[in-house]
């Protein structure tokens, strides 16, 4: 039998699911004589006993068509009791945006020769100095590539003494024909832009460029054997912050078999990010990923993490979990849709992030600055952000809900996080949610779906180096493909030189 989710086509989708809709509803007729059955040997009351399940069973096939056929957006119309504030109010439309940093090409429309004849007296127009109707228009010019013929001047002196020759470049590899330029564009295009190198090849061709993805590979590896110093220094920036976030995502190692799953592991403070891709997401791989970093981890509410910083024969956990509340926010989101109650808790949740968004980000201030922003950030959350935690929680302890219902796994997802999920309370260095990271998986997300995971170990390796890379400098306000050139060439120059992203400060 065809799984579902293995299907790809609407039609046959519509059919499949009206074929489920209808085994399900028999499915119910003959749950409510086992039902009547099970309580009348029991001594129960049948009828009551077969509204739950049957309320239960509606409530999965309503998620099930939700989860197929439905947006996946969590977004929700916005509530009278959730106030937007001012600065995150943007500005709507497709307006003409400002350009600063493309080139400026001046462009004269003259009148034809024919065409400078006055329309009244039918004498010769004169030119009007200085006097033009402007307009702009952004265009395009087409990337080109060039093979450069290096003659390399040699130099002799009347003396005899030995000819001096001209220095060569620098070279990606020793005797290579691609250029370091080449190498980092075709980096950029497929971890930046996400763009398979069987696509780029066929795009090179287009332009006159006739190179094999196999080359384009060979450019990318030994690019990151150059690189591999600076990634290898990005741990040692992440655990030296306070706090750090950390997430996971499956990536597909495609040489072990269709679809056999790896794991992208990440952690990332405000300004680095480091990225590993491993075979397996268990408790000992997430100890393996933290490390002995003492710190602050924020995660979800994925059960390795707490695993691995349990305390354990070597002594006590070396860091401690907060979670985050976007988790949270996601299970009653999802839960809403058969349980309406949850329209109050997501309420109080968004008029915690509405006091969020008007608090400073000490990270985005200078050291002398941060004393005050931080203890703002507490003063604030204490006085305004506890009563509405305090509310949330009375809130979930006062539901009764069925069990297995989505309603219920919510409470107790929430419940049962709580400790952690109130830290940012008395901690004004915890945010609320673990965004930060998961905007940085976003990237291999994505690229995940355009050339599908890694046919190798080597491919893992060189993926999450460039990632890991280019991400840091996106969050430090480097351009990625400026930082990938000039560390490359100053490790080629001096190998084993270490070149992180610059910050924009």
């Amino acid at each position: 039998m065809v799984r579902l989710e293995h299907v790809k086509d609407l039609e046959t989708a519509k059919q499949m699911a009206t074929l489920l809709e209808a085994e399900n509803a028999r499915l119910h007729q003959r749950l409510e004589v086992l039902v009547a059955e099970n309580a009348r040997l029991k001594g129960e009351d049948a009828q009551q006993r077969l509204q739950l399940e049957l309320n239960q069973l509606k409530e999965q096939l309503a998620l099930m068509q939700q989860r197929l056929f439905g947006a996946s957006s969590e977004k929700r119309k916005p509530t009278t009791e959730t106030p937007v504030p001012a600065r995150a109010r943007k500005q709507r439309g497709h307006g003409p945006r400002a350009q600063p940093q493309l080139p400026v090409q001046e462009v004269v429309l003259p009148l034809d020769e024919a065409d400078k004849v006055c329309g009244l007296c039918g004498g010769a127009l004169k030119e009007w100095t200085g006097q033009t109707e402007d307009s702009q228009e952004v265009s395009v010019v087409e990337r080109h590539f060039v093979l450069k013929h290096y003659r390399r001047q040699k130099y002799r002196c009347p003396c005899g003494c030995a000819p001096v020759t001209a220095p060569a470049p620098l070279r990606l590899i020793e005797g290579g024909r691609y250029s370091v330029d080449f190498a980092v564009h075709v980096a950029l295009q497929k971890y930046g832009f996400h763009l398979p190198l069987a696509r780029q090849e066929r795009m090179f061709e287009r332009e006159g460029l006739v190179v094999d993805s196999q080359t384009l590979w060979d450019q990318l590896s030994a690019l990151a054997l150059h690189l591999q110093p600076s990634y290898e220094a990005l741990p040692a920036v992440v655990f030296s912050s306070p706090l750090i976030h950390a997430d996971e995502t499956h990536w597909y190692m495609l040489n072990k078999g269709p679809g056999k799953k790896w794991y992208a592991w990440t952690v990332a403070c405000a300004d680095a990010v480091y990225h590993r891709i491993l075979p397996s997401r268990s408790g000992a791989t997430a100890k393996l990923v933290l490390g002995d970093y003492a710190g602050i981890v924020m995660v979800d509410g994925y059960a390795a993490y707490q695993t691995a910083t349990k305390p354990g024969a070597d002594g006590p956990a070396s860091c401690s979990l907060v979670f985050c509340w976007a988790h949270v926010r996601r299970k009653f989101v999802e839960a809403e849709r058969v349980a309406p109650v949850c329209a109050e808790v997501l309420s109080l949740m968004g008029q915690l992030y509405v006091i969020e968004a008007d608090l400073p980000d000490p990270h985005a201030l200078r050291a002398e600055q941060q004393a005050a922003a931080l203890a703002q950030r507490l003063t604030v959350r204490q006085e305004k952000s506890a009563p509405l935690v305090a509310a949330i929680r009375e809130w979930a302890l006062a539901q009764r809900s069925l069990p297995g219902s989505a309603l219920r796994k919510a409470l107790e997802y929430m419940l049962e996080l709580w400790s952690g999920l109130t830290v940012f309370l008395s901690n004004p260095w915890v945010p609320l949610d673990n965004n930060l990271v998961e905007r940085q998986l976003r990237d291999m997300v994505v690229g995940r779906k355009n050339h599908y995971g890694s046919k190798s170990l080597r491919g893992t390796e060189v993926a999450a180096l460039f990632y890991s890379l280019i991400e840091t400098a996106r969050l430090r306000g480097e351009d990625p493909g400026r930082y990938l050139l000039r560390a490359a060439l100053a490790a080629i120059e001096n190998p084993g030189t270490v070149t992180l992203p610059s910050s924009s400060d």
